[in-house]
């Protein structure tokens, strides 16, 4: 779907806030919150941003982009090449990182990864439950959003230029029952936050990351095959090929983007055999049951896998 790129704003340092529309007026698709769509920016570059906007706005959509010099060239292309009145493709929206019921919601922002949490506050803020939002960034300037959640008694703003790292300690060191914990935002953020969730109650934990986990392709790479359900065809996975590369070569078309395991893009129903997850996408309960796996990155610890293709 190509949307008209009807605003680009900056919100913050090095941050711009991207208003979309169908160029015909027509309503987009749902989403709720926590959902992302892919930028298609040219034929080969292709990135996911969080949405950040009003799930019950049907008439527009908002991404917000942070500009990363050392990044692999999505967000100079959105910062530098895109302007207002282009046509931009999308794809999606899809959602990985849903908001689940609970209590109360404690949620943890690191710079851009705000971005997925504000329709998040929304959502918890209409259905009055109790919430709060720890937010961190590198200083109050660049910190995209900041104006309009300072109001609220609920949000710390913690600029680390001012106040040093998040003190995780203080606010995980004692588990909640009944406390769900969404934390988005860069790696080193998130690994934090996952070793001071370790005592909490399993499943309270939601994250979403830009990036792999570091030792999330770790392990032995071995030959093994998949079997395409649709037809019974059988192929052969070499040690130095992932499942989308081989199933993609014997002509089998599959929906897939960021090719690292983060994006969910290429999440296949695995029929038979035991998945070997390598993505940083599921759960970990999800990848207990084998149900599924991100064919981009996952490989198999049966020797065959049999997928829903």
């Amino acid at each position: 779907m190509k949307l008209l790129l009807e605003k680009k704003e900056p919100v913050s340092d090095g941050v711009v806030l991207l208003t979309l529309r169908h160029p015909d007026g027509d309503p987009l698709p749902a989403w709720t919150p926590g959902a992302h769509v892919d930028l298609v920016l040219t034929g080969d570059l292709v990135r996911q941003y969080s949405l950040c906007g009003d799930p019950a706005d049907t008439s527009s959509i908002k991404v917000a982009v942070l500009r990363e010099p050392e990044g692999r060239g999505g967000s100079q292309h959105v910062h530098d090449v895109l302007d207002e009145g282009q046509l931009v493709e999308i794809a999606g929206p899809r959602n990985h990182f849903e908001l689940v019921e609970a209590k109360r919601y404690l949620f943890i922002a690191g710079g851009i990864g705000i971005t997925p949490i504000l329709p998040m506050i929304a959502q918890a803020r209409q259905a009055n439950h109790e919430w709060r939002l720890v937010y961190g960034g590198r200083t109050r300037s660049s910190m995209a959003f900041r104006d309009e959640l300072e109001p609220f008694d609920q949000v710390e703003i913690h600029p680390q230029d001012e106040h040093g790292l998040l003190d995780l300690q203080s606010l995980l060191g004692e588990p909640e029952e009944g406390t769900a914990v969404y934390c988005c935002g860069p790696e080193p953020l998130l690994a934090a936050v996952e070793q001071h969730c370790a005592a909490w109650p399993k499943g309270a934990l939601h994250v979403e990351r830009f990036s792999p986990k570091p030792d999330a392709d770790q392990g032995p790479r071995h030959e093994f095959e998949v079997e395409l359900a649709e037809t019974g065809k059988v192929l052969r996975v070499p040690a130095d090929q992932s499942v989308l590369e081989v199933v993609e070569r014997a002509g089998v078309s599959v929906l897939s983007s960021c090719q690292e395991g983060t994006c969910g893009t290429c999440e296949t129903i695995v029929l038979g055999g035991t998945p070997d997850h390598r993505d940083s996408v599921l759960t970990d309960e999800e990848k207990e049951t084998g149900d599924a796996m991100m064919i981009c990155v996952s490989r198999s610890r049966s020797p065959r896998l049999v997928l829903d293709l």
